[in-house]
């Protein structure tokens, strides 16, 4: 055998780690949003019942690794070689492209990139086979492919979502209705038999979904199942609920975190026996290929053989769901993948991650404009019934840890999924966990109105973002697959190893951009996700105010310099890190209702100049926006550069800016704030001398001394250096009265 199948087969189980990596990340969204979101147990208890259900999914996965190896293709047309190539090409595809989404927080379906990533991969070698064979023609490609599967996965998916989001919208819009949002004396009437549906849901699910094939139970009691599942069901139930009243009124335990804790389970078990073949089945087919082509034949043998039944290796099953089980631990972009669909969930609006679209202003516009309708036709009793039930919890009925959603819509959202993925396995429909569970979820948010007039806008696209993300995974995995194994298959030895190095280095470069992403945040995300106390707030915001002026000086000194030198790779860092400074600062100015509810008790004057430090801050890094973008787009549009004049004045200028920085540095450093009127006479000097330099530049206008972008460009500099010293100024006067009253007001 040569050598270099040989790596090849050491590349695919290195493929196979990595994107057993890769998967867990993207697919962690599917059983853990429900418990994180509703926050039904501590961080380490969830992680630990979804440990377990991945460690049991992976030990009874079986009967999936057929459709790596002849789902899609027919292996008997492929050689050794060839099949090869196929299978390299798949993983380096697959592995690329969900690296990609997780580290830009999207989830996507790993059944859909493996499949369409093998339809790729296949349709290319059989491509390379007929244009090299002049008795094969394009007709012949029916021969190589089964293409009925692809279709029969597209048409479920399609469908799947719009169910999934009906469905998920209908019950929970019911359940609403039925417990409120304070629903704890309700629940204690008749939350048992609702826990008895959500249980028996997710038990039929365990039982059908994740270890139908795993041996550990029998066929026959399946076989009875299937036959009578009606009755099958109700026993189900009744045995449920008898025990969710035992230990909701005897025991006195919480029987919802029971229920999303067992959903929890039931859908990482699930995920880890079903979705394990996207992982390691491609890489395991590969395997058995070398073995089967080393004992038969040599890179010439026909691959009928992976036609025949197979049984996964237990020892790999058990690395599997090893590595399946750190990543979870670990891998901080499963936890970016979970954020999304959390923060699309929520039941409060906040920091709204995705921007506005004509589509989803227009239906936004459409919603309440049937909502209106609606309201004129609904009797008056009807209308405030409903409002009734879904009136909100006031902030004082919040608790001090406040989850994004409660835990019944948690348990609505486990329920469903698992009721619509058992029922589409027990009609033998292909269906994605992922786009289920996402779904579900969504459609629950908006009937339990978390989309709410603040943040419909935003959260439509980010739904609409995601699915388009789902169904361009199809023709991305089947394009890039394709594009791949093309190159392995003309390019051999090289190709392989110029493919591996480049997917080693995408890997390397999307975890540094990743965790240059987290660390934009990290400031506000300290700041905001566990500061209760009013001494951390002051701690906070007088870090960031300190740390965002420090940076606002350096980058103004940058840009200045590199308008003066006309250096584009300089400016184009300033305007990079301005914007990263004003998001943040935008973040924080979103976050201001979020962060005084936090405190213990609200105070009028404090938190009156909080609202002014954050909007300020907010003001200055506009400012300095404003000055940066248009300096980079006039040099980069190579526009004449500033005249020796100009760069006078603003040297000048410059040397004043950053007088008055360091002063306002030092103060907002030491919190002694004695030199504010120093800072406000050197301010006013400032300006007297920004007055003087634009009517200079008015005179070198009259006389033609400077071109037009070039007077445009001085002009502009001038003006937001002066609103950037103003509101820096203003933001230096409410910090200090920000710690001066909070030490003395008096709360509300």
């Amino acid at each position: 055998m040569d050598t270099i199948f040989t790596v090849s087969v050491g590349i695919l189980m290195a493929l196979a780690i990595s994107g057993l990596v890769v998967g867990v990340a993207n697919d962690a969204v599917n059983f853990l949003n429900s418990a994180l979101g509703s926050k039904a147990a501590p961080y380490w208890v969830i992680m630990t019942v979804a440990s377990v259900g991945i460690m049991v999914g992976a030990l009874t996965s079986s009967g999936m690794m057929e459709v790596a190896r002849s789902g899609v293709f027919y292996p008997g047309e492929f050689t050794f070689s060839e099949i090869m190539m196929l299978f390299l090409g798949v993983m380096f595809a697959n592995v690329i492209l969900l690296d990609l989404f997780n580290t830009f927080g999207l989830p996507t379906s790993t059944t859909v990139s493996l499949v369409f990533g093998l339809l790729g991969s296949a349709i290319a070698v059989a491509a390379v086979k007929i244009w090299a064979d002049p008795l094969l023609h394009g007709n012949d490609l029916q021969n190589f492919i089964n293409s009925g599967n692809a279709m029969v996965i597209i048409s479920a998916i399609l469908v799947s979502v719009a169910v999934a989001f009906v469905i998920g919208s209908i019950v929970m819009y019911l359940t609403r209705i039925i417990f409120t949002f304070r629903y704890h004396k309700v629940f204690s009437r008749v939350g048992y038999m609702w826990c008895g549906i959500a249980f028996t849901a997710i038990t039929y699910f365990a039982l059908f979904k994740g270890l139908k094939s795993s041996g550990l139970v029998s066929p026959e009691l399946m076989t009875y199942i299937g036959d009578n599942l009606g009755l099958s069901l109700l026993v189900i139930w009744v045995v449920c609920s008898i025990l969710m009243a035992i230990l909701q009124h005897l025991f006195k335990v919480n029987i919802l975190k029971v229920t999303i804790l067992a959903g929890t389970f039931a859908l990482a078990l699930a995920f880890a026996g079903n979705d394990l073949v996207n992982f390691i089945g491609v890489p395991i087919a590969g395997w058995d290929s070398y073995k089967i082509a080393q004992a038969g034949g040599g890179a010439d043998m026909m691959m009928g053989d992976l036609m025949k039944p197979v049984t996964a290796n237990f020892s790999f099953l058990v690395l599997a769901g090893v590595i399946m089980v750190i990543t979870l631990w670990t891998n901080k972009k499963a936890q970016s993948v979970s954020e999304t669909e959390i923060n699309l969930a929520k039941q409060d609006e906040g920091v709204e991650r995705f921007g506005s679209t004509i589509i989803s202003r227009s239906l936004v516009r459409a919603a309440i404009s049937i909502n209106k309708s609606s309201e004129k036709i609904m009797p008056e009793s009807l209308r405030r019934f409903v409002e009734k039930r879904f009136l909100p919890l006031r902030p004082q009925e919040d608790e001090a840890d406040k989850a994004p959603f409660d835990m019944i819509r948690a348990t609505v959202n486990l329920t469903v999924a698992s009721i619509l993925i058992s029922a589409a396995t027990s009609l033998k429909l292909p269906l994605s966990t992922t786009y289920v569970t996402f779904m579900v979820a969504m459609g629950s948010s908006l009937a339990d109105r978390a989309w709410g007039r603040e943040s419909a806008v935003y959260r439509i696209t980010g739904v609409l973002t995601v699915i388009s993300g789902w169904f361009v995974t199809a023709l991305v995995a089947f394009v890039i697959a394709f594009g791949v194994t093309i190159a392995l298959m003309y390019g051999g030895t090289i190709a392989i190893i110029l493919v591996t190095l480049l997917c080693a280095y995408m890997l390397v470069q999307s975890t540094l951009l990743h965790k240059k992403r987290e660390a934009k945040t990290e400031v506000v995300r300290k700041s905001l996700a566990g500061n209760t106390e009013s001494d951390d707030i002051i701690a906070s915001c007088i870090a960031e105010v300190s740390e965002t002026m420090e940076n606002v000086t350096s980058i103004y000194r940058e840009t200045l310099l590199g308008v003066f030198e006309e250096n584009r790779k300089i400016l184009r860092k300033a305007v990079k890190e301005s914007n990263e400074l004003f998001y943040l600062a935008r973040e924080r100015k979103y976050q201001v209702m979020p962060t005084l509810q936090k405190l213990q008790s609200n105070y009028i004057e404090s938190g009156h100049y909080y609202v002014q430090v954050v909007d300020y801050m907010s003001e200055v890094t506009k400012a300095l926006v404003h000055i940066t973008r248009p300096c980079f787009e006039h040099i980069n549009n190579n526009h004449e550069g500033l005249s020796k004049e100009q760069i006078d004045d603003l040297i000048y200028v410059n040397d004043e800016v950053a007088q008055i920085f360091e002063r306002i540095n030092v103060m907002l450093r030491s919190n002694d704030f004695a030199d504010l009127e120093q800072v406000l006479r050197m301010r006013d000097k400032l300006f007297e001398d920004l007055d003087e330099a634009t009517k200079h530049q008015l005179k070198r206008i009259k006389a033609k001394a400077s071109s037009t972008k070039a007077s445009l460009l001085y002009l502009n500099i001038l003006t937001e250096t002066k609103t950037m010293v103003l509101q820096s100024r203003n933001l230096l006067k409410s910090q200090k009265y920000f710690i001066e009253y909070r030490n003395n007001d008096e709360p509300i």
